[in-house]
């Protein structure tokens, strides 16, 4: 019974998340204050929801350090590669022009969102697993958050010259994750380890796109306090709904 109710609870994370891109759809005049959002959303997400979650179970170490930890540095670097390799950035100035749109970063960056989405919902289920009062709290934290991913999913997609077409697309297939997470409980069980590990490896990849790409491109031009205030605003807005899952 309590696996049939959190793919019903899962619909609230679809309804935030289409929200969270309908706001970044509706404000996107707003560039710095948008960017200056989402990066704030990606370093609470990674700081107060993935790598905790990543490290909350026990997992393996690699020559005394946790796996999750090592695969975070992985993440990084496995970005920082690639821009440096296929040449993402000329330079960070304040011309749109002197930055190279490469459309696949965003759209592996939305894919990772869309694959840790899917893993909220198989959070919800596992929740309410474990009993409907702990059920209860996850979803909300969840729904909460999946309204962030929304926001960023739509954001990174586009912020790396894709269309609307198919940020809209990456969109749906981030609000549809979380019910089909959830459904996966029904009958799938991930191993935990696999899990932790793709959760470091997944913070180390939003860590480099909030620091050295999202966070330098907000603060270019007018508006850099009211872009900062965006920016600590998100991590707070993180810091609260994660909490409540605690």
């Amino acid at each position: 019974m309590g696996r049939a109710v959190a793919v019903f609870v899962a619909l609230g994370s679809f309804i935030t998340t289409l929200l969270g891109g309908y706001a970044a759809l509706r404000i996107g005049s707003y560039r710095n204050l948008v960017l200056g959002l989402a990066a704030g959303l990606m370093l609470g997400a990674v700081g107060f929801d993935l790598l905790p979650e990543a490290l909350s179970a026990g997992s393996w170490v690699l020559s005394g350090i946790p796996a999750p930890l090592v695969a975070f540095v992985a993440g990084f670097l496995v970005l920082h590669i690639i821009e440096h390799t296929v040449g993402i950035h000329r330079g960070q100035t304040s011309d749109d022009a002197d930055v190279v749109q490469t459309p696949a970063v965003g759209l592996l960056a939305a894919s990772g969102l869309v694959a840790h989405s899917v893993m909220d919902g198989f959070a919800i289920g596992a929740a309410f697993q474990a009993g409907t009062g702990v059920g209860a709290v996850v979803a909300v934290a969840v729904i909460g958050h999946d309204f962030a991913d929304g926001f960023n999913t739509y954001t990174i997609t586009s912020l790396y010259g894709n269309d609307r077409r198919r940020a809209l697309t990456l969109l749906a297939a981030d609000a549809v994750a979380p019910v089909a997470g959830a459904a996966l409980t029904l009958a799938v069980t991930i191993p935990h380890r696999l899990l932790d590990v793709y959760l470091g490896f997944f913070a180390g990849f939003l860590m480099y796109l909030a620091s050295a790409d999202v966070l330098p491109r907000a603060h270019t031009g007018r508006r850099t306090l009211a872009t900062l205030a965006c920016t600590i605003g998100a991590v707070l807005f993180m810091f609260v709904i994660v909490g409540l899952a605690s």
